[in-house]
């Protein structure tokens, strides 16, 4: 069994993922208004995050989710930005591992 990650638009991605995160999801667009109004802070910058294969895209992005939840509550924050993600091939057979790459932040 094989995630095939490579079969879902990045828009699917954008409207999927932050339907799975208890944490808030900023675009980048709103994400730097919100830091610009004093609305949030950036709490980490950069944050890499390689999910445990899912086998499906849906279990990927769920796996994925967890992740940035954690990783958010761990910073002390309740929200996120994310800012890239890529399906990389990671066996001979064709398997896909979902890295997610987000910021972080505190929002009232």
């Amino acid at each position: 069994m094989t995630s095939c990650g490579s079969s879902i638009s990045p828009s699917q991605v954008n409207d999927t993922l932050p339907s799975l995160t208890q944490a808030t999801y900023y675009n980048q667009v709103n994400a730097a208004e919100a830091q610009n109004s004093g609305k949030c802070k950036l709490l980490t910058k950069s944050r890499n995050y390689v999910a445990p294969i899912g086998f499906t895209v849906k279990n990927d992005l769920k796996n994925g989710a967890r992740g940035i939840d954690e990783w958010v509550q761990l910073d002390g924050g309740n929200a996120y930005v994310l800012t890239n993600f890529k399906w990389v091939t990671v066996d001979h057979q064709g398997s896909t591992q979902l890295h997610i790459d987000f910021n972080t932040m505190v929002c009232e």
